[in-house]
């Protein structure tokens, strides 16, 4: 794929966007580079497989209501294991909520402070996908809604299903970005429509 930002919002060879994005080529290439490193074409499936890191990008784009970032994922992860899709597109309305939720240290941000729910996988899901799939993303669940609330021992339920130090990373790599990709989606897709 030549670009999928490029992809997603529809941004034809000279157009307005277009020209936009070659204004930050670096920006450009790299965002690029990161999605074929982490998901298109990963060098190491050991830290995450290629269907875990599928599932896990749908689940992100799909708890934030990136309707044409799901539909990507989704279409990777289907090709992957149209059950484990399944599982989890009947798990997400359960899941969505508003957010974010958490603490912070006692100071001056704790008015911001927001108790909110935490999502556990449900056991059907856990029968299809496994616990160490299920446990990631319960974690991307935490990072998505529950920011301020991740610790150690969110990381420590990451290692006791089964995950690498190095695969605990990747998986937070993916989250971040998949949350980063989505993010620049909605800004072009403003700048489209004005």
């Amino acid at each position: 794929m030549a670009d999928l930002i490029d992809a997603l919002v529809g941004i034809t060879p000279g157009s307005r966007l277009d020209d936009l994005r070659s204004r930050r080529p670096v920006a450009r290439s790299d965002a690029q580079a990161t999605y074929d490193g982490l998901v298109a074409a990963p060098a190491d499936l050991e830290r995450a497989g290629a269907l875990e890191r599928a599932a896990i990008a749908w689940w992100v784009a799909a708890l934030s209501g990136a309707d044409g970032l799901a539909e990507h994922h989704a279409d990777l992860l289907g090709a992957l294991d149209p059950a484990v899709l399944a599982a989890l597109v009947a798990a997400l309305p359960a899941a969505v909520t508003r957010g974010p939720y958490g603490s912070y240290p006692a100071g001056p941000l704790s008015v911001e402070d927001e108790a909110g729910p935490r999502w556990l996988a449900p056991d059907e899901l856990r029968a299809v996908a496994g616990e160490r799939l299920a446990a990631a993303l319960e974690h991307a669940h935490l990072l998505t809604y529950h920011p301020r609330d991740a610790d150690p021992g969110a990381l420590r339920a990451l290692l006791d299903a089964g995950w690498s130090v190095d695969g605990i990373v990747t998986i937070s790599q993916l989250v971040a970005f998949t949350h980063f990709q989505l993010r620049v989606v909605a800004g072009l897709a403003v700048l489209k429509e004005s």
